[in-house]
Parts: C-alpha cells; sequence; structure tokens
C-alpha cells in the first residue's frame, strides 16, 4: 500500500468533485474547491475521520468494499479508479465480477432527476447511488453502514423492508422474487467472492431465505408497486419503474406518481423537504 500516493490521488480527485455533480448545494463558504471531507464521508458511507487518515496518508488499508464505496463517492472512471485500488494495495474489480461501480454519465442522470426518487442497484441488490429525494423518501443509506446497503443482508438479515410496508402475500411473493434474482446473479457471475459469500452469509443466517434458495427458482428485476410509510407524511403508493443499464448490469430504480395524486403532492413536498436538509 502506498499510503502517500494515495492520499495525494485521493485529495486531488475530491477537489475535482464540484457539490452539484453529486446533488449537494455549492453554498457560498466554500474556501476550496470540490467536495468537503464531510461530504465525502457521507457519500461513501465511512467515518469523517476514516476520511482524514487516507487524505493524510496515515489510514488502514482499506478493504475492497471501502475502496468502490470511496471510488464511486468520488465519480472515477475506471483508469483512476483501478490506479486508486492498486495503490491501496488491492486488486482492481475484474471481469467475471457483479459490476460496482456506477459510470460518470449513470449518475449524472440520477443528479438530473430531482423530481422523482431514483436509486442505482447492482445486480446483487446493492444500493450503489441515490438522489436526495430517494433518501428523504426511503432513509438515509450513508448513516446505514456500507456493509447494511445490500438490500438482501438488510430484508434477511436486518430491518427487512425499512420503509416499505406489504401484505402478507405480497411479502412471500417479493421474498422469492428477491432470492431468484439474486440466483440469476450467481450464474452470471460464477466466480464472484463477494457474491458467493453473500449468499452463504444469507443461507447461514436466514432460514427463510435458505428455504428460498433451495427452491431453486431464478428471477429478474421487475417494474412494481410500493407502499412506503414515511414517518412524515405518512403512507403513499408509488409505481416503481426500472431503468436497465445492460453493460454494467446494474438498474435505475425511480418512484413515481400519476399527476393530480395525493402521492404526487407529497412527492412535490418531499422535493421541497429534501431540499431544505440539504441546505442545512
Amino acid at each position: 500500500m502506498d499510503r502517500a500516493e494515495l492520499a495525494a490521488v485521493l485529495r486531488t480527485a475530491r477537489a475535482r468533485v464540484e457539490p452539484a455533480d453529486v446533488g449537494l448545494p455549492v453554498g457560498s463558504r466554500r474556501q476550496v474547491p470540490g467536495l468537503r471531507r464531510e461530504e465525502v464521508a457521507q457519500l461513501a458511507g465511512v467515518s469523517v475521520d476514516y476520511v482524514v487518515r487516507l487524505e493524510q496518508g496515515r489510514g488502514p488499508k482499506p478493504s475492497t468494499q471501502v475502496l468502490n464505496a470511496l471510488t464511486r463517492a468520488l465519480r472515477l472512471g475506471d483508469d483512476d479508479r483501478n490506479l486508486v485500488f492498486r495503490l491501496a494495495g488491492a486488486e482492481p474489480p475484474r471481469a467475471g465480477r457483479v459490476p460496482m461501480l456506477v459510470r460518470p454519465s449513470v449518475l449524472r442522470i440520477l443528479d438530473r432527476m430531482s423530481d422523482l426518487p431514483a436509486l442505482v442497484l447492482s445486480a446483487k441488490s446493492d444500493v450503489l447511488a441515490w438522489n436526495p429525494l430517494a433518501e428523504t423518501l426511503l432513509g438515509d443509506f450513508s448513516a446505514r453502514g456500507s456493509a447494511r446497503h445490500n438490500l438482501l443482508r438488510e430484508r434477511f438479515l436486518g430491518e427487512r423492508l425499512g420503509r416499505v410496508r406489504l401484505s402478507e402475500e405480497d411479502e412471500d411473493r417479493t421474498a422469492a422474487h428477491c432470492v431468484g434474482c439474486l440466483r440469476t446473479a450467481q450464474a452470471r457471475y460464477p466466480g464472484d467472492t463477494d457474491l458467493a459469500h453473500l449468499i452463504a452469509e444469507l443461507r447461514s443466517g436466514s432460514a427463510r431465505f435458505d428455504d428460498l434458495w433451495r427452491a431453486g427458482y431464478s428471477s429478474t428485476v421487475s417494474a412494481t408497486t410500493l407502499t412506503i410509510e414515511h414517518p412524515v407524511f405518512g403512507s403513499l403508493t408509488l409505481d416503481c419503474d426500472i431503468l436497465q443499464v445492460p453493460d454494467a448490469d446494474q438498474t435505475v430504480v425511480v418512484y413515481s406518481a400519476a399527476p393530480g395524486t395525493p402521492e404526487a403532492t407529497t412527492l412535490d413536498l418531499l422535493r421541497v423537504t429534501g431540499a431544505e436538509q440539504f441546505a442545512r
């Protein structure tokens, strides 16, 4: 691990990212170009102290998961991402593994979706990126810790469905569908060690997941309708549509409501609330 060079590369990369590039307000009190360390930490789901130590060349060796989170937060392309991995003494992501880096062009599209909540999922249901309105609707993903950004881990080993509310019948149906999607990912990426570890963790930690896994069904991500229980605005039933990023095997999930409905009005209120929250 080349701590000094890694620190220099991370500082330079942070200075190149404008707040608007990641959906953050520019503000009038910025004294340095680019993002603040606090903002990088929030976007990557790590502590500010961890970012400070890495940028000062005295941090511990980052895990692959942390490196993925940092390079996504800093909007690095493939070559710059691979450089960061090598400087950290880690092997860059290889072909045959679930793509975890969101392309800058996809992130730009996400940033422009200011009227609708949207997030990006990997083939194994990791939440890779989200816009401010998705955070206002579904909760602060960065506060959960990077290990809990996987929706299947949350569903079967953690807080289950978060703010999503389903009938018992729909809960059973969607659980089987989610496990089927993970089986499809395993067929595509049989050599991905992180995926194998996730499956092993879920099978050993959740008897229900193991039963569904043994059933042997496969599925693909599809559009649906979801009810979200928001702590301030109450129950919202929203359309949940899927936009595919085929060459990256990722999906952009977009939540919306028909014009003139109470849900559409609530999304407008959420947008204002979220803007005020991120401005503070």
